[in-house]
């Protein structure tokens, strides 16, 4: 081949391995870490819900709040679930407490025992598996469960869902998603 020098292993290792490097590079720049944070007053990461947060109790929602959420995002989600259910020493299911979805990114909290007339601006409630809108607190009939609080920051504000359930939601939710928290508490019945 005229007029093309052939390239030294040593130009040639430089050349692929600087690609290699500017590309990583550019690629890392892409995926922001993973930032936001979501706890309560009410309690702990993996400590115990208090009584009034339950169905023993007031059964009405604890107060949560969060920072960290990205500047691209829409809309948050936030879903309750036990995945204990009904037994803890033989799970067959994950039981669905509480479903809202397009609560404004400007938002960094919700009060305790938030009612729907009191949810912020866009903010749409789905079902939980007492197949009703609205919180429904921990009420587990055996043993120690786990209460997982998962806040989800989404690039879309959602449409109307028509109340959905938390499967309907997590499917619309799909290749939105740009960073998430998880706040976990536990119950049992006293």
């Amino acid at each position: 081949m005229k007029g093309i020098k052939p390239l030294g292993s040593m130009s040639l290792f430089v050349t692929v391995f600087s690609a290699i490097s500017t590309h990583n590079a550019i690629a890392d720049q892409r995926i922001p870490p993973m930032s936001m944070s979501l706890t309560s007053a009410d309690f702990v990461h993996q400590g115990e819900i208090p009584q009034q947060f339950t169905c023993q109790g007031h059964d009405s929602s604890p107060a949560l709040s969060w920072t960290g959420v990205p500047a691209p995002t829409k809309s948050l989600v936030l879903i309750v679930d036990d995945p204990d259910a009904p037994d803890p020493a033989n799970p067959k299911m994950t039981w669905v407490h509480w479903v809202l979805y397009n609560i404004p990114p400007t938002v960094s909290e919700l009060p305790q025992a938030v009612v729907a007339s009191n949810l912020p601006g866009t903010t749409r409630q789905g079902k939980n598996d007492w197949k009703r809108t609205g919180y429904g607190g921990p009420c587990p009939p055996i043993g120690r469960h786990r209460y997982f609080h998962k806040l989800y920051a989404l690039d879309i504000e959602l449409p109307d869902q028509n109340q959905p359930t938390k499967a309907q939601l997590e499917a619309a939710m799909k290749g939105h998603i740009l960073d998430q928290a998880e706040l976990m508490g536990t119950y049992q019945k006293h």
